[in-house]
């Protein structure tokens, strides 16, 4: 005689998607694998940075800094297509390490993000790395290919 709780279990089941649907989902999701994808690379990246203590996730916020000027949490979450909370702790990290620094903006309230002395330093200490690492994950998925995908980002983020 079948336990409740076997029976219980053997109900789960017979509610679930069918397997195949599940396979094919999980080997068909942009959202899975472009995520699975995205965290493999993040990794790559912040092996081949790790001697600078910077993640990728931090040089890339710098660079756009870089790029930017002095700017506003708000122009700086729409250039790298972060929430402002997120942005707020990971700029909160950079401020401890002395790599960028906050200003108050023209109305006192808005305040201005702007890379340090050391914040410039460690941008360009990063630099070799990030290109060396860059050109290993190019080469890895083709050059064609990351035009193409690069391409192809573009034209789904401006829909």
């Amino acid at each position: 005689m079948n336990s409740p709780l076997k029976q219980d279990d053997q109900k789960e089941r017979m509610d679930c998607i069918d397997m195949d649907l599940a396979r094919d989902m999980g080997r068909t999701c942009v959202c899975f694998n472009m995520r699975k994808a995205t965290r493999f690379i993040t990794q790559f990246y912040d092996r081949s940075l790790r001697s600078t203590g910077l993640r990728v996730t931090q040089l890339t916020l710098m660079t756009a800094i870089r790029v930017l000027g002095p700017t506003s949490f708000k122009r700086l979450s729409e250039a790298v297509g972060m929430d402002q909370t997120t942005l707020s702790r990971n700029v909160s990290l950079l401020e401890k390490k002395g790599l960028v620094e906050l200003e108050s903006g023209e109305d006192h309230r808005a305040r201005k993000i702007s890379l340090t002395r050391l914040g410039h330093e460690a941008l360009k200490q990063a630099y070799p790395l990030w290109k060396a690492a860059q050109a290993e994950m190019v080469s890895k998925i083709g050059s064609g290919n990351w035009t193409s995908v690069l391409e192809s980002m573009s034209l789904m983020m401006r829909k």
